[in-house]
């Protein structure tokens, strides 16, 4: 039996420590790592099969954050999960620190996949589930989009692909807080409607609150129980969310906190 409370303090956790690396490095973007923290809470502590003392082991779920400027939501999680030092985490964007702006898989332990190129993610995440089929292996795949992110136009063409291959052990999570940098993603360039698209595609389409643990993880069980095509998770998130001034902000994108807004910051999350 899953403990929601343990999981809303370890998404507070994870919250805090987003707060105090992109703090450090004074550097680094909050906004949406702030708004899939608790997706990707639930990721590590309910759902995918990994092993702190085996990362690179080939029966292990992936996990690949196409959204690769939100790090520090995946840095927090790993380091909670114990794949990294709790310490080096304010070492973020620092010089000669491993924990860099985006993720790179060759220097982090529990990293799949180097991100950060926007729209690349899901093509790597069809080939790794390509792969576990014709292995015949059980893992699964979650690679996890920005809602600004789709509006590439690779995204697309490897959800054809994902379908068209009809991977099921292939779940894609796209974080729905409806801004980027430049402003809302509808005025910028619109995707809406989403699950609609998606569907179009071939996806089994789940719509969640990305803030609440029991869809989340409902809609992880749904995904794992359909067969013969993928599933995309849409997870309706506030942008900044857990910290007053940075909720529902674009401006927050890709921004560090002052010293006074981090003391904020820290207190919302206390």
């Amino acid at each position: 039996m899953v403990d929601l409370e343990d999981l809303k303090l370890k998404a507070k956790n994870i919250r805090r420590n987003i707060v105090e690396m992109v703090y450090s490095a004074a550097s680094g973007h909050p906004g949406g790592s702030l708004s899939i923290a608790d997706v990707m809470t639930a990721l590590y502590f309910t759902e995918v099969n990994v092993d702190v003392n085996n990362p690179k082991d080939e029966n292990r779920d992936r996990v690949v954050l196409s959204k690769g400027h939100c790090s520090p939501a995946l840095y927090s999680s790993l380091a909670e999960k114990g794949f990294i030092p709790k310490e080096d985490l304010v070492t973020f964007r620092k010089t000669a620190s491993y924990l860099q702006g985006h993720p790179d898989m060759k220097k982090i332990p529990g990293v799949d996949m180097t991100s950060g190129s926007l729209g690349q993610g899901l093509s790597v995440a069809n080939g790794m589930a390509l792969a576990g089929k014709m292995d015949n292996k059980s893992y699964r795949v979650y690679a996890i989009l920005g809602d600004g992110e789709i509006q590439e136009g690779q995204v697309w063409e490897a959800a054809m692909t994902s379908s068209h291959y009809k991977l099921d052990n292939l779940c894609v999570i796209v974080d729905n807080n409806n801004l980027q940098i430049d402003g809302s993603v509808e005025d910028v360039m619109s995707p809406y409607p989403i699950d609609k698209k998606f569907e179009s595609f071939g996806f089994n389409v789940i719509v969640i609150d990305g803030h609440n643990f029991t869809e989340i993880m409902d809609a992880f069980k749904v995904a794992r129980e359909t067969k013969g095509k993928p599933t995309a998770i849409i997870a309706k998130t506030t942008k900044g969310k857990g910290v007053s001034f940075m909720e529902n902000k674009a401006g927050w994108h890709g921004k560090a906190p002052n010293e006074e807004e981090f003391k904020i910051a820290m207190e919302d999350l206390k």
